[in-house]
């Protein structure tokens, strides 16, 4: 049990996200549109947790690397199992965009 919510919550061994945006990762920013222009990483792509199995299209390389964020980690936990479940294969649940900002600064 303890695994599987690892696993949806995206907590494992650590990756350098910082390195992988170097590198050309998609910040996805699954907050709403207001949330989102209240404040967001720069360069994040914004596709609402609601509308993103309709919005998949917009990201076209299902091996890039994908880094998720909302506010708290919830919804990009969702939004990493649906992209997951659509073929992509790297995707990683960045958590609550202000803190994944510092991150990987």
């Amino acid at each position: 049990m303890l695994g599987i919510l690892k696993k949806l919550l995206g907590i494992g061994p650590q990756i350098d996200l910082a390195q992988l945006v170097k590198e050309g990762a998609i910040i996805l920013d699954v907050r709403t549109k207001g949330e989102f222009a209240q404040g967001h990483i720069k360069g994040s792509i914004n596709i609402p947790v609601e509308t993103l199995s309709k919005g998949l299209k917009k990201l076209k390389d299902k091996n890039k690397p994908i880094i998720t964020c909302c506010a708290s980690g919830m919804r990009s936990a969702s939004a990493k199992g649906i992209l997951k479940s659509n073929g992509f294969t790297e995707v990683h649940n960045g958590g609550g965009w202000s803190s994944l900002q510092h991150r990987i600064r």
